[in-house]
C-alpha cells in the first residue's frame, strides 16, 4: 500500500463509510484556491520561474492537490509558477488553462479539521515521482527543442535555454538518470533498425534463393511451399515499421 492508499484507508475510518472516499478531479480559478498557512516547503523563485517556462511550453502536468475547500495541501511551487505565468505571459496562460481553470485533485476532508492528515498528504504527494519511460522523456525533450530549447553543453550564455536543466525539473530526476533514460531510448531505437535491416536482409537472401535454387530433397521442397506465407509475414512486418 503506498503512502496515498494508506491516507485514503485513513479517510475510510474516519467517516466509518462502506465504500472509500473519493478523490475529485476537478477545475478551480486560479483565486479560488487558498493557500496554506503553512507549507513545509520554502518556494524556491529559481524553480518557480524555470516551473513558469515549462508550463507554457507542456501544460501543468501534474495536478495541484487540495481539500474539500480548496485549501491547497499539494504543489505550492506549480501554484506559484502558474501565478507567475499569469502575470507574465497571459496569451501563455489561457492556452494552457481554458477559461482560466486550474486542474485540481481535491480530496474529501476539511485541512482545517484535519490538519495532520493535510501534512500526510502534502508530505505524500512531495515524495511522489512519477516514473516516466525514456520514451516519454525523449517526447518532453522534442516538445522543449520544438519551444527553443537546446541541447548545450558547458556554460549557458545570456538568454539560451539549455533542455538538460528544464527535463530534470519535468520528470524529477538526476542529470544522469535523464542522460541514462535518452540513451535507452536511442539504443531501443538502434536496435528497432538493426532488427529491420535483418528482416530485409533475410527476405533479401530467401527471395534470391527461391529464385535460383530448385528443391530437391524433402525439406527444400516443405521450405519452398511455405515461402510465400514466409515472405508475406515478412513484408507486412517491414511495412509496419516504415
Amino acid at each position: 500500500m503506498t503512502n496515498f492508499d494508506g491516507i485514503l484507508a485513513r479517510m475510510q475510518q474516519k467517516k466509518s463509510q462502506s465504500q472509500a472516499p473519493k478523490v475529485a478531479e476537478a477545475t478551480l480559478s486560479l483565486d479560488a484556491i487558498k493557500q496554506r498557512d503553512q507549507d513545509t516547503r520554502p518556494l524556491n523563485p529559481g524553480h518557480v520561474e524555470s516551473l513558469a517556462e515549462s508550463i507554457a511550453v507542456l501544460g501543468l502536468i501534474e495536478p495541484l492537490v487540495t481539500d474539500s475547500q480548496g485549501r491547497l495541501l499539494a504543489g505550492g511551487h506549480r501554484l506559484a509558477a502558474i501565478a507567475l505565468l499569469k502575470e507574465k505571459d497571459p496569451d501563455a496562460f489561457m492556452e494552457r488553462f481554458l477559461n482560466a481553470q486550474i486542474p485540481v485533485r481535491m480530496l474529501p476532508f476539511d485541512a482545517e479539521e484535519d490538519p495532520d492528515l493535510a501534512l500526510q498528504v502534502e508530505v505524500a504527494e512531495n515524495e511522489k515521482r512519477r516514473d516516466y519511460t525514456p520514451a516519454e522523456v525523449k517526447a518532453v525533450a522534442d516538445r522543449l527543442r520544438a519551444a527553443g530549447y537546446s541541447d548545450l553543453k558547458g556554460r549557458p550564455r545570456k538568454g539560451d535555454k539549455p533542455m538538460m536543466p528544464a527535463l530534470q525539473l519535468i520528470i524529477g530526476k538526476s542529470l544522469r538518470t535523464v542522460q541514462r533514460y535518452l540513451s535507452e531510448d536511442e539504443e531501443q531505437e538502434s536496435k528497432s533498425m538493426t532488427d529491420v535491416v535483418l528482416l530485409q536482409q533475410i527476405l533479401t537472401k530467401l527471395q534470391k534463393w527461391q529464385r535460383i535454387h530448385k528443391p530437391t530433397t524433402e525439406a527444400e521442397q516443405a521450405l519452398a511451399k511455405l515461402f510465400p506465407k514466409v515472405e508475406k509475414a515478412i513484408s507486412h512486418v517491414l511495412e509496419q515499421e516504415k
